[in-house]
Parts: C-alpha cells; sequence; structure tokens
C-alpha cells in the first residue's frame, strides 16, 4: 500500500517535539503520529473533521482537527512543505476514504485511541521523579553524609543521571521492564528516540559532573 512517512516536529497539547522527534504515517485507511514521549496518535479518515496549514513564529506545519475523545484537542505536525503534505495526503485517498477499514486496522486503531496518547504508565512517571530528586538533593539533605558538600556536582549528581540513563536503557533491553514501565499496547520502539535522547544527555552530565567533582 503506498504510504507517506514524514519526519518532522509537533505540538501535542501543550507540549512540543522537536525535530526529528516526530514521524508522520499516512495511507488510504490511517494517519498515524508518533511524537514520542508526547504520544502516538492513531486516525481514521473518519476521525478527521480537517487538516490545514498550521503557522507559528519561525515554524509551520499542517494541524488535525479531530473528533477523537481522551486526544488532545492541539495536534500539530511541524515540516516545511505543509502545503504540498496537505495536497499529498488529500491525493493518497485518505481524506475522502468511506469505505470500511480492514478488521486488522480497525482494531489497531481502537486499541491505541481507548489506551491514550501517553506511552507511559503515571506510577512509573512518579517513581522515576521521586527517584530522580531523591538522588538529585540527596548531598544537599545529607542523606549520602556530605552535609559539608552544597552543590549537587558530587555523590547525588553522579547518581540522578546515572540512573535516568540506565532507567532509558532497560526500556530499550528488556522486555520485562519496558512492559512494567510503558502502558499495555506501547511499545519501546515508539519513544526509542526520546530514550537514545535522554541517554544521550544524562550520560553527557554524568561524565561532566564526574569530572568536576574530582
Amino acid at each position: 500500500m503506498f504510504e507517506i512517512e514524514e519526519t518532522g516536529g509537533a505540538y501535542i497539547g501543550s507540549g512540543q517535539a522537536t525535530w526529528p522527534f516526530a514521524k508522520l504515517l499516512v495511507n488510504k485507511n490511517e494517519l498515524r503520529l508518533n511524537a514520542s514521549i508526547l504520544g502516538n496518535l492513531y486516525f481514521r479518515p473518519s476521525d478527521i473533521i480537517s487538516i490545514e496549514l498550521f503557522s507559528a513564529v519561525f515554524t509551520s506545519g499542517i494541524k488535525i482537527n479531530h473528533r477523537v475523545n481522551g486526544y488532545s484537542e492541539k495536534v500539530v505536525f511541524l515540516t516545511s512543505g505543509s502545503r504540498d503534505l496537505i495536497k499529498r495526503i488529500t491525493d493518497i485517498g485518505f481524506l475522502n476514504n468511506n469505505s470500511v477499514l480492514p478488521a486488522a486496522v480497525e482494531a489497531e486503531i481502537a486499541k491505541y485511541q481507548s489506551i491514550g496518547s501517553f506511552p507511559l504508565k503515571w506510577s512509573a512517571v512518579i517513581v522515576f521523579v521521586v527517584i530522580w530528586n531523591f538522588l538529585l538533593l540527596g548531598d544537599l539533605l545529607g542523606f549520602f553524609g556530605n552535609n559539608d558538600n552544597h552543590t549537587v556536582m558530587s555523590f547525588g549528581g553522579q547518581l540522578a543521571p546515572a540512573f535516568a540513563f540506565l532507567f532509558a536503557l532497560a526500556i530499550i533491553i528488556s522486555a520485562p521492564f519496558s512492559r512494567l514501565v510503558l502502558k499495555n499496547g506501547h511499545k519501546a520502539k515508539d519513544i526509542k528516540s526520546f530514550l537514545f535522547f535522554l541517554m544521550a544527555i544524562t550520560g553527557f552530565i554524568f561524565i561532566m559532573v564526574s569530572l568536576i567533582s574530582h
């Protein structure tokens, strides 16, 4: 089946994914916007009210007006070729497709829409934030016996990014841990670009803090 695949950025609600953390895939039967950690959104042709041009300061794209309960009202794919992209989506037959979708496609869309776009379980997010803050502030609060060290450039400042790095790595390489952290139906590959970015940032921070503290 002929498909459109584009890489760009996205707005979903108040969140923004910059290039290249958003991918748009469109064929005759479905439109999928994967904005990594912001969400993985699936649409049938009948879910779409309209697709229109979107413009903001220094950026442009297409705004997807939809009727899916549970998705943010603001869904935008950011790309420089927005006018041409709308034409291509129209030409591919997605917007005018009134036929019954294949059972497998309908089931996939219904599954993803029912679990919501945000891929992580909120319990996992809360646990991550609590552990991150505990490790980052451990030295300042004297948890690690460094009462005279009032800086995050110390033991806790090393543990926090190391924890975040290993947390992201575990989602990628461990299927059981991935199932524990991600909502049912979501896969690590859906947020792999964000996880690699998180590992790069926290790995760099760990190295820099280690060098500074020594």
